[in-house]
């Protein structure tokens, strides 16, 4: 057996392929994330990975709508989105395959075009 605390993890991230982590795979990558209201991620779009966020708990605004607990948002490859913690907020994220280096800023203008 094996303990860990996600405090110890990056942003949330315990399964991947990086460090740390808690199992390391290029298969899919797994976190558990946490915003305080107003917090917000850059627009930006995977061209190899599939990006699944479920809302636990709180509110965010992401493709421009809103979503709250229970709602799973499903980022494909080319999708574009940025995020925002409308109140605190939750989310699983988890990104099939685990690809590296996947992830592309685009500038605001360019989000749900």
């Amino acid at each position: 057996m094996r303990t860990s605390r996600l405090s110890e993890m990056t942003k949330g991230w315990f399964v991947g392929n990086f460090s740390p982590t808690l199992y390391r795979t290029k298969d899919v990558e797994v976190a558990v994330k946490s915003y305080r209201a107003g917090e917000s991620e850059e627009a930006h779009y995977h061209k190899i990975a599939t990006e699944i966020t479920v809302v636990v708990l709180g509110r965010v605004r992401m493709f421009g709508e809103e979503f709250s607990e229970g709602d799973i948002i499903i980022a494909e490859p080319g999708d574009v989105t940025g995020f925002r913690a409308l109140e605190d907020s939750v989310n699983v994220v988890v990104k099939i395959p685990g690809a590296n280096n996947d992830k592309y800023l685009v500038k605001e203008e360019e989000e749900n075009a």
